[in-house]
């Protein structure tokens, strides 16, 4: 084969006279026999320089590459240019055809081994850098070079960067599986032996784990120009590397082309844990941007939840501020979506014994929605579990609480010190009475003395200055702050004071909602029953359940009283006007004469009308300074006709009207 076969034929060619050659050693030095002559050998030897010397590409596998073994004392770490993003994640088909529109995709496969990313210069490989946290990773450019199917020369002089996928196929895992004797270290999956094999200080040992490198996402090529992705791709195979399978798919194909890949799942010899769907226009892909955690340009998608079987090793009950006692599963820990887990909450009683819970039992765990773990299934299902009689934190006698058919363990007494410390540290919180100098830890020795027993006790803080002053790491500095601090709490609102109860369900949102439909008077929040509370448009049956509940109390009525005795109510009903009503508006953007979008938003929903995260066919306006940006939320308005305003206009209309 000579110059006249194309560049791809030409690289198919490399790398099988590499397999030849390379088993021809082994076989030769290895195991100490001949499967060809040293004749054959060196004409295909010859010819293997000749197609490298024709292509520029060099794999570090190849028998002409000397590639030196060293022995690192560490692996430095490096800053990445720009912080690798997680994408965000799927399991519906029908979102994902959705997410993609009217735009040409690519899928491939998400490999699941160790992010590597390369900078090539002038034709030499040059640096590898881990993943790592996503701004920092581990430099492992010497392991690198023993990656067998990776360039260590490509024929482009430019700076190239590159993202791709180290990983080990199941074939060379179960291999190196099967030379360790000892079973409790062999290695549990590929990913994890991967991530080992490529972070080793000594790169021969790297080098005896047939690691494989897998391109999925181009950085940059100096000086070179791509309109798509697919592009990218078919240049990076003509240069030498190996890139992740793909297709590319529209919204009529994509339900195809997953079908596809999934029947490959089961004789998929390298390691993944689902695909990958980027827009395969490059420009419009950086058009939209990236959200605090993800791209927009990219998603992955997901058959199932990632299951893994473990043990349990105990229950924790942990009593929580509403009185409830939560069974919490302690587990051998493993690897779900990414990250070490060994813990997940049964919810409750009725979840426990519906499991069959006992200690070592066999339990598959997974991650609801990707992110809270949960079990699954019990395997053994001992059933052996105790409820204790008596809460964890105060010592009192539990309970068993049924309603509608649903079982929870509660501790009974108000003054649990569980519900006293977090229903206290609600209260002072920011978005309650906000009052400053009074931590968790404070408030915990303070009631633990007895001296704080009812929320109005905080307003009486002479009653315990000197145990204050005294505690360590405060003083009579820190109690004047607190005090004045609590004399601009004593001036509040109803809707913070409601929030402030910590009454289960009704957060800061709730709150306002309840407050606005009661006008701001404080006895009409109070007397609210279950049926005018179901009416108000956010307000479910369990939250209200929760608030007629709470209300119903003697205790509660009574701290509500003394509170009422030391606070100042403004019951003034926050003025709205009507110059906005039923109109829906996005705000993107700086803005120039509020604080920010919450202020904003405030203003519009005094004038009656109501703010959205999104752009959709319901929205009426989208309020943005750069009429011109090329912003994702500006695009589909543009798309679906919605007038884009800028903040002059909807401070005009805040003043007269539309």
């Amino acid at each position: 084969m000579g110059k006249k076969g194309s560049a791809d034929e030409k690289l198919n060619r490399i790398r099988q006279l590499i397999d030849i050659l390379n088993n021809a050693s082994r076989a030769y030095y290895q195991e100490s026999r001949e499967i060809m002559t040293n004749y054959e050998y060196d004409a295909l030897y010859d010819e293997l320089i000749r197609l490298e010397e024709e292509t520029g590409v060099v794999l570090a596998n190849s028998p002409t590459a000397n590639v030196g073994y060293e022995v690192l004392s560490d692996l430095p770490k490096e800053s990445h240019p720009q912080r690798m993003l997680s994408l965000d994640k799927t399991k519906d088909p029908d979102q994902l055809t959705a997410w993609l529109g009217e735009q040409e995709g690519v899928l491939s496969w998400k490999l699941d081994g160790l992010t590597i990313v390369l900078t090539y210069k002038d034709g030499k490989f040059n640096k590898a850098v881990t993943r790592g946290n996503g701004q920092v990773g581990e430099v492992v450019t010497n392991n690198a070079r023993t990656f067998i199917n990776l360039p260590l020369a490509i024929d482009f002089k430019g700076e190239l960067i590159i993202r791709g996928e180290a990983v080990i196929s199941y074939d060379d895992f179960e291999l190196i599986n099967k030379s360790i004797t000892d079973e409790s270290t062999k290695y549990k999956n590929p990913r994890n032996l991967c991530s080992g094999s490529v972070r080793q200080l000594n790169n021969e040992v790297t080098a005896k784990r047939r690691v494989r490198f897998y391109a999925f996402s181009m950085v940059s090529a100096e000086g070179k120009t791509f309109e798509t992705r697919s592009s990218q791709f078919e240049w990076l195979e003509k240069i030498g590397f190996e890139v992740v399978e793909h297709r590319l798919v529209t919204s009529e194909t994509i339900r195809e082309e997953l079908n596809s890949f999934e029947k490959k799942i089961e004789n998929n010899p390298i390691p993944s844990d689902g695909l990958v769907l980027s827009y395969d226009d490059i420009e419009y892909g950086k058009s939209l941007g990236v959200t605090s955690k993800f791209p927009r340009d990219s998603i992955a998608f997901k058959w199932k939840d990632e299951l893994r079987d473990t043990v349990l090793k105990e229950i924790e009950w942990s009593a929580s501020r509403t009185g409830l006692i939560n069974p919490i599963a302690i587990f051998e820990p493993v690897e779900l979506e990414g990250t070490t887990v060994s813990r997940a909450s049964v919810h409750n009683v009725s979840v426990m014994k519906e499991l069959k819970l006992g200690i070592g039992d066999r339990i598959s765990v997974y991650k609801a929605n990707m992110i809270i773990p949960q079990i699954r299934e019990n395997f053994t299902k001992s059933d052996n579990i105790k409820i204790p009689k008596f809460c964890p934190v105060c010592g009192s006698q539990t309970q068993i609480d049924r309603e509608r058919d649903v079982e929870t363990l509660i501790c009974p007494n108000s003054e649990c010190q569980a519900k006293q410390i977090k229903s206290f540290t609600l209260f002072v919180s920011r978005d309650a009475m906000n009052i400053e100098g009074l931590s968790e830890m404070t408030l915990e020795k303070l009631i633990a003395k007895g001296l704080i027993k009812e929320p109005a006790d905080i307003f009486r803080v002479e009653n315990f200055r000197d145990e204050f002053i005294n505690m360590e790491g405060l003083g009579e500095k820190s109690f004047e702050n607190l005090k004045k601090s609590v004399e601009r709490a004593k001036n509040t609102t109803p809707e913070r004071l409601l929030y402030s109860l910590g009454i289960s369900g009704i957060g800061k949102a709730n709150a306002k909602l309840i407050a606005r439909h009661c006008h701001n008077k404080w006895e009409a929040i109070q007397g609210m029953t279950y049926d005018e509370l179901v009416k108000i448009d956010g307000i479910g049956d369990v939250m209200a359940d929760s608030f007629c509940s709470y209300f119903s109390k003697e205790k509660n009525k009574k701290n509500i009283l003394d509170l009422l005795n030391e606070v100042n109510l403004d019951e003034s009903e926050e003025i709205r006007y009507s110059t906005l009503d039923d109109i829906t508006f996005v705000i993107t953007g700086s803005l120039n004469n509020f604080e920010n979008r919450d202020a904003l938003k405030a203003e519009i929903e005094k004038a009656g009308g109501k703010v959205s995260g999104s752009v959709s066919s319901k929205t009426n306006y989208l309020i943005n300074n750069d009429m011109s940006s090329n912003s994702s939320k500006n695009k589909k308005a543009k798309e679906l006709g919605i007038p884009i305003i800028n903040e002059d206009m909807i401070v005009e209309w805040l003043k007269n009207g539309i």
